[in-house]
């Protein structure tokens, strides 16, 4: 089993825009680089920094709760740490997420832009060292498999854009569904890292939005139950040897 790297991302801030990267370097044991290292919650959250916990996305701004934040647009500098934030409108702003004052600058453009849909105080959260506000708190990176994509696309017979699930590498270049031999434990290697399979990614109804609109206009969920008998796509892993990926490497298993 061959495929290759056909591209990367990240989530700086969870729920936000993915980003996409040329490369990175994936550190055993850690998660992958600045992903999800920022969250927004909608009302207390229960989250303590002092003693972080796995805490359901449902707390936060996320497109599985507010679907039109897919209209908002996010961008982060690493070289400046300027994070820019828009609406389709055009409107935008700069800010910082590594100060108190900058957080609170994008708190307040989320609150006017989600306006009555989000019910508490949103406050932007920090993930200490050792943290990340995952879906799964072992979901240290996602892979999707594009061939199984595009195996939903057929049998859907629409277009489904791959960055609906979110993930931080694409592959392609393998037979759909080969992740359903990937079993618990196993591993593969991912350019120069190696990775070991944790389980399978189940979805939410954050797949069912429409990128561009902010509209929810698949059953995703439903759809996979309907015809594959299936609530997941994609894989999470764990990194079990350091080292680089790059677009076009090679993953193999």
């Amino acid at each position: 089993m061959r495929g290759s790297v056909a591209s990367i991302f990240r989530h700086p801030v969870k729920g936000l825009t993915p980003e996409a990267m040329g490369e990175v370097r994936l550190e055993a044991g850690t998660y992958f680089p600045g992903d999800r290292n920022y969250a927004i919650e909608v009302g207390p959250s229960g989250f303590d920094p002092s003693a972080p916990k796995h805490i359901s996305k449902q707390k936060f701004t996320v497109l599985a709760r507010f679907p039109s934040l897919a209209r908002v647009k996010t961008r982060l500098d690493d070289a400046t740490g300027r994070f820019h934030v828009g609406d389709a409108s055009g409107f935008g702003v700069e800010t910082e997420l590594a100060t108190a004052e900058g957080r609170a600058v994008l708190e307040r453009f989320l609150q006017a832009f989600l306006g009555e849909a989000a019910s508490g105080k949103l406050r932007v959260l920090e993930s200490p060292p050792g943290h990340r506000f995952m879906d799964h708190p072992q979901g240290y990176i996602s892979v999707m498999n594009l061939a199984s994509v595009r195996a939903v696309e057929q049998a859907l017979d629409v277009a489904v854009d791959p960055l609906r699930f979110r993930a931080n590498v694409y592959v392609d270049g393998l037979k759909p569904w080969v992740e359903d031999e990937w079993l618990a434990g196993g591993r593969i290697a991912l350019g120069e890292a190696t990775l070991t399979v944790f389980k399978p990614i189940v979805r939410c109804v954050a797949t069912d939005v429409d990128l561009s609109s902010g509209e929810r206009d698949i059953d995703m969920v439903g759809m996979l139950r309907e015809h594959f008998g299936r609530d997941t796509l994609g894989t999470y892993f764990a990194i079990a040897k350091s080292g680089m990926v790059k677009l076009g490497d090679t993953l193999a298993g």
